[in-house]
């Protein structure tokens, strides 16, 4: 835990003003100009995509979510993504833009005009000016974590995820929230973080949880955690970690645990979870993320423990395909001729792995003896 804590200080501690960058925004539909803080992915490439997560609160949030996503895209396997933090510290402008009507719990005409200014205005801007990928995810916190809702009230939500801490529910939200959510085809993520202290909002959040808790769809993924030992103040610098850690989990390397629950119990072919992860991958964030050697390996093992050889054939294509230089392809190759009965094919195809580069616990001596026992076995 103190590794962790004293990586994310340096994350923090490395933010610089190359990557952060500051704007006034000129909103026709707010009819103001707006501060606007902008963080970039080092070595910024026009041939990637990028998720966008938008920030309200900024003065609250920014630095954290900046923090959190440089911590889990260098260490936990999240894409790189562009930040956007949109301040609303100065003369607590933050209860204007998010204000809502007492009776009907809709957003009052400034609210109204400042949902436009982000979904029709700021975050066009972004995707015309930048390489964004089509996922988008939301913070907020207190009132901003309520206004963020009203985006499920599209049919078609703007965002994929929404990380909502502490909320100041409008009425009746308690409600809508969880019947939105149930109506939605898409894939959405939603997190809820709460404090352990009691206030006046706690009853319609925790009815909120409730009800969202009892939609059984697939294609919701929804998370819930609260905090004892927070209040409503502190709870803002809890949970953002945990939220990054559910709503990016599929981009994680395989874990063991992951291994031994899902791959090694399921009766699919081995090869199938692979190209199922990262065909999620590609539909929920809009791209292909390379695939880790760490599932390869994860996948070549499961392959062998579960005597599934047929798996070896695909993955040595794959391998071919992501890693041209080293031995993985033909290697595996050859272990699925070797298990298939057919040792020529299989000799020559070790021999050709022979003279490709070593990698991870691959080595061209492991080549060699598996050439040498072919030849001993058949007398070729």
């Amino acid at each position: 835990m103190q590794r962790i804590f004293l990586l994310l200080l340096l994350s923090i501690g490395s933010i610089t003003t190359a990557q952060v960058k500051q704007e006034i925004f000129e909103s026709f539909k707010l009819q103001e100009r707006r501060d606007v803080q902008y963080y970039f992915p080092e070595n910024l490439d026009d041939t990637k995509k990028y998720p966008l997560i938008i920030v309200l609160d900024a003065k609250y949030l920014f630095d954290q979510v900046v923090a959190t996503s440089k911590f889990y895209s260098q260490f936990h396997g999240m894409p790189e993504s562009i930040i956007v933090g949109i301040d609303q510290s100065k003369n607590d402008i933050r209860y204007e833009d998010c204000a809502f009507e007492k009776d009907s719990g809709l957003p009052t005409e400034k609210g109204k005009k400042f949902f436009e200014f982000i979904g029709m205005e700021l975050i066009p801007y972004l995707d015309l000016n930048f390489s964004t990928a089509p996922f988008k995810m939301i913070v907020g916190y207190d009132i901003t974590a309520n206004f963020q809702n009203y985006w499920l009230f599209k049919d078609r939500s703007l965002f994929n995820a929404y990380v909502c801490i502490s909320p100041t529910l409008a009425p009746e939200m308690e409600n809508r929230v969880p019947s939105r959510l149930g109506s939605f085809d898409k894939q959405i993520f939603y997190q809820l973080i709460v404090e352990g202290e009691q206030n006046r909002d706690t009853p319609a959040i925790m009815a909120m949880d409730k009800g969202i808790k009892a939609i059984d769809k697939e294609t919701l993924h929804y998370f819930f955690d609260q905090y004892p030992g927070a209040d409503h103040i502190s709870i803002a610098a809890y949970g953002i970690g945990r939220a990054f850690d559910n709503i990016f989990g599929m981009f994680k390397p395989i874990s063991p645990k992951e291994y031994k629950t899902k791959i090694l119990t399921s009766e699919e072919p081995v090869f199938q979870y692979l190209e199922d992860k990262y065909q999620d991958i590609a539909d929920l964030f809009g791209f292909s993320k390379p695939v880790e050697l760490n599932d390869i390996m994860a996948i070549y093992a499961a392959s062998r423990k579960k005597e599934d050889f047929e798996s070896l054939k695909p993955l040595s294509n794959l391998c071919k395909a992501e890693y041209p230089d080293s031995m993985l392809g033909f290697y595996f190759e050859g272990e699925y001729y070797e298990q298939l009965g057919e040792p020529k094919k299989a000799l020559k195809t070790f021999e050709k792995a022979f003279q490709m580069e070593e990698i991870d616990f691959l080595t061209k001596e492991m080549a060699l003896e598996k050439m040498d026992a072919l030849k001993a076995d058949f007398g070729f």
